[in-house]
């Protein structure tokens, strides 16, 4: 029997790859590490994102465990591959087959950077 691991991001939430801090100053001094838990703003890469917002569905009146039911979701801005800006103070630090990723919320990213390829 095969098995297969995924990490599967809750609700409103994304899963990101931080990016690593430089250890130097641009005039090479080097920061220990007390200076940069002090930064607020961070970035990373955007691995996995969660469904989105739950929104209510009033097409089953008051029975959420009706038949076909499939909960309605707002989905979220960020997509995998986008670059973010996000606040650090909101972040959870997780470690997933021995690397370091973070869960964020949604409304703590500050700002997204994507990549997109168009032909000339």
């Amino acid at each position: 029997m095969i098995t297969k691991k995924e990490i599967i991001v809750v609700g409103p939430r994304v899963l990101i790859s931080p990016e690593e801090g430089e250890d130097r100053t641009p005039s090479g001094l080097y920061l220990p590490p007390t200076v940069k838990e002090k930064e607020e703003v961070a970035g990373g890469l955007v691995i996995k994102t969660g469904p989105g917002y739950p929104i209510a569905d009033s097409s089953h009146g008051n029975e959420p465990w009706a038949e076909n039911h499939r909960p309605a979701y707002i989905p979220l801005q960020a997509q995998e591959g986008d670059y973010a800006i996000y606040l650090k103070k909101d972040a959870i630090e997780i470690e997933y087959e021995e690397k370091r990723y973070l869960i964020v919320p949604h409304s703590s990213i500050l700002a997204l950077i994507r990549t997109t390829i168009e032909e000339e």
